[in-house]
């Protein structure tokens, strides 16, 4: 029923469909400290933007497990700025 080169196997050993949800661009940007410049936190904002334009948010934070993460959905806030290399610019 669907092509071969869309089925994947799960650690279980059942096979799936890997189905397209949406698609568009991205923007990962940490916190430093204002003073230091150093980052302030271990935290990390993930702004997913589709397509069509809608956003979702999500804080990425470390756990004490190397290479385990807890990904936080957060409410959109919309346009904003971030410091890039020696300017601002705005997320998208």
């Amino acid at each position: 029923m669907y092509p071969q080169e869309v089925l994947a196997k799960s650690k279980k050993g059942k096979i799936e469909v890997r189905s397209l949800i949406d698609r568009g661009s991205y923007v990962r940007y940490e916190y430093l400290d204002p003073k230091t410049g150093e980052r302030s936190e271990e935290k990390v904002k993930l702004i997913l933007r589709r397509e069509s334009g809608e956003m979702e948010e999500y804080f990425i934070i470390p756990l004490k497990q190397e290479g385990r993460y807890l990904m936080l959905k957060t409410e959109a806030k919309g346009g904003r700025k971030v410091w890039n290399r020696g300017k601002v610019e705005d997320i998208f």
